[in-house]
């Protein structure tokens, strides 16, 4: 990007120069971007938006799960909302407005202790309000959209907009959305529940998942889509590949679908190693597996 032309700033939020991305994702890999834009608030990234000319490129990071970011890095612009964007409100006894940037276990806990139920399996989702809206994420049997009431995006230009369910096609792990529209906040609905019931089923969640998961790696939350009535864990297990490594990514003897950065790991071990997995569970089993996480960046 040229820097001189390329934008002006006098937005509140921080500009950083050629930042490292592996710094904002939970593989902690990646090349840097030209620029990392951190805002202050929303209405502090509508006005950074409004003066971003059209052909600076746009990428946004929550909590950085779920993407894997090349180690040539990421041209443009990187958005980061995880911490900033993290406004919880409730705007009716049955509806709550929650920022992209809040953690999904954030917002499992915050409604819990509301005494509302529902949303405990979030606490189970490893990034933020902003990915699970983009993604339809899920686990333990929920999915996000089944709870959403309604959307607000924002645009190339800056433009906040509210948007019903009816404006999107939501599938598993797929949302259909423009392609110059982001997920800044989602209104989800509130059943009543018992405050301290939900809270003990959030523990519990919490603990399986501590016992079938890596967690406390750096890993990227599942890698592949679970195909129609069947578990990429399973088929990848079954093909004896658990415990595979390439250069320092390595699957994870836990649970099959997880690849680890065990030993500083490169993107292109770890994006490698996802393709030799598919590749051997095609050659072996004949289910092509589609791949859950975001790969982005420079060739």
């Amino acid at each position: 990007m040229n820097d001189k032309n390329a934008f002006t700033t006098a937005s509140k939020g921080q500009l950083l120069k050629n930042e490292p991305l592996a710094n904002y994702t939970s593989w902690r890999t990646g090349g840097p971007a030209d620029y990392v834009y951190i805002p202050a608030d929303l209405e502090d990234l509508s006005h950074f938006l409004q003066q971003l000319p059209d052909t600076v490129p746009l990428t946004w990071l929550g909590l950085g799960s779920n993407t894997l970011i090349r180690d040539k890095g990421v041209d443009g612009v990187v958005i980061i909302t995880q911490g900033v964007l993290n406004k919880l409100t409730q705007v009716s006894p049955t509806e709550i407005r929650v920022e992209a940037g809040v953690a999904s276990a954030q917002l499992a806990r915050h409604t819990a202790r509301m005494g509302a139920a529902g949303l405990e399996f979030m606490a189970g989702i490893p990034g933020t309000v902003g990915g699970a809206l983009a993604m339809n994420a899920g686990c333990f049997g929920g999915e996000t959209w089944q709870f959403v009431q309604a959307v607000e995006t924002i645009n190339r230009r800056g433009e906040i907009k509210k948007r019903p369910l009816t404006d999107f096609e939501v599938t598993y792990r797929h949302v259909a959305r423009p392609s110059d529209e982001w997920f800044v906040a989602g209104y989800f609905g509130l059943v009543p529940g018992d405050k301290e019931k939900s809270l003990a089923n959030i523990r519990t969640l919490l603990e399986r998942r501590n016992n079938t998961q890596p967690t406390g790696t750096a890993n990227c939350g599942s890698v592949f889509r679970n195909p129609p009535g069947n578990y990429a864990g399973r088929l990848i297990e079954e093909c004896g590949l658990k415990g595979k490594s390439l250069g320092g990514a390595r699957i994870s003897e836990k649970h099959a679908n997880f690849i680890i950065n065990e030993n500083r790991a490169s993107s292109a071990d770890i994006e490698n190693l996802i393709a030799e997995v598919g590749a051997i569970v095609l050659e072996k089993t004949g289910v092509r597996l589609i791949a859950e996480v975001c790969i982005i960046g420079r060739m």
